[in-house]
């Protein structure tokens, strides 16, 4: 399937719907956002459904009047990051039917959770990815493993659809690109990045402020999360395996958020010597949410797969049902094989 096709069933399509991953980070919103806004533009009925209320850190991305925190039979009123302001948890509007339903930076309908009923309502879907462990669920699958984030997927869609870019939608692609390449420092960053990056630079946006936002700008309680995530490290392996967890003692202690572990991970990649860092969360008291990092040579996402997770071969992740104590030794096993 060529980004032609896809673009030729978004203009037969009059309302459309888009889905990030659960847990969006930045290249799922900002993918999701710039789309959003560039179907607007051409003038589509859009709307992005999240799992979950945005991350305060992305909550200055233009566009966020379309998204919609999705419910198990509807949605959340409002879009913002605080809520729904009609002060219910759920609402009635009816969000049904779509034209299109369209998933972004989503490796497999698991990673849709509640909004995978909003998916399958309908037989014209479409699945955008660079997952190298995508399951291709869509009626219509594209998926570049060699794209740096999902923004660069979407830059070329919305090139290929004639929408001009301004500085709303160019704003929601840098988030994404940046993101996912960690400031352009990853080995997944390439030239097509860095020129994408220019172009988008070209459109007007500000780079300081967002670089400000997205990379430079900490609360107190994740420092203070960070400070007890750091005291959990151990190194193993040789000191070629980093191991650190969140507890829920953690996150209360520090008065953190659960999106306040975002990139905590790093704390063990960027040590000296460690080629492979582990961050295990404890999502409630019967699941665990697994991070993997790794440098050079390790496959991570081959790692994440056995235990039915997925991602790229530098980052990856996956879920589990028992404690930290449960699946500590198992990961850390898999992984000492990988480097023996």
């Amino acid at each position: 399937m060529m980004l032609k096709e896809i673009a030729e069933k978004i203009s037969k399509a009059g309302k459309i719907a888009i889905l990030p991953h659960i847990s969006a980070d930045g290249d799922a919103l900002g993918s999701c956002l710039a789309l959003g806004l560039a179907l607007r533009k051409a003038g589509k009925d859009v709307a992005v459904f999240s799992e979950e209320e945005v991350p305060a850190v992305y909550g200055f991305l233009p566009g966020l009047d379309m998204l919609k925190v999705y419910k198990s039979g509807g949605c959340e009123a409002e879009e913002t990051v605080s809520g729904c302001k009609s002060g219910k948890d759920e609402c009635s509007m009816d969000i049904m039917p779509f034209d299109l339903v369209i998933a972004l930076d989503t490796g497999d309908m698991d990673r849709l959770g509640k909004r995978a009923a909003l998916f399958n309502s309908t037989e014209n879907t479409v699945n955008i990815d660079h997952h190298t462990t995508n399951t291709e669920f869509a009626a219509i699958n594209y998926v570049d493993v060699h794209a740096s984030a999902v923004g660069e997927i979407i830059y070329r869609l919305v090139e290929i659809m004639g929408i001009s870019l301004d500085r709303d939608i160019s704003t929601c692609l840098y988030v994404a690109i940046s993101t996912d390449t960690g400031g352009f420092r990853y080995s997944n960053t390439t030239s097509d990045t860095h020129r994408i990056a220019a172009n988008l630079v070209d459109r007007g946006i500000d780079v300081a402020a967002i670089s400000q936002r997205v990379f430079d700008s900490t609360s107190l309680p994740k420092v203070r999360l960070m400070g007890e995530v750091i005291n959990s490290l151990e190194l193993l392996q040789d000191g070629k395996v980093a191991f650190c967890a969140v507890t829920r003692e953690m996150l209360e202690k520090s008065g953190a958020k659960e999106e306040d572990c975002d990139g905590l991970v790093n704390i063990g990649r960027n040590i000296e010597g460690v080629e492979v860092s582990v961050l295990l969360k404890q999502l409630d008291h019967k699941l665990v949410k697994a991070n993997l990092r790794s440098k050079e040579y390790v496959d991570v996402a081959a790692i994440a797969n056995i235990f039915n997770g997925g991602g790229h071969k530098r980052a990856a992740g996956f879920t589990f049902e028992g404690q930290i104590d449960d699946i500590k030794n198992r990961i850390l096993d898999k992984i000492g094989e990988v480097l023996k």
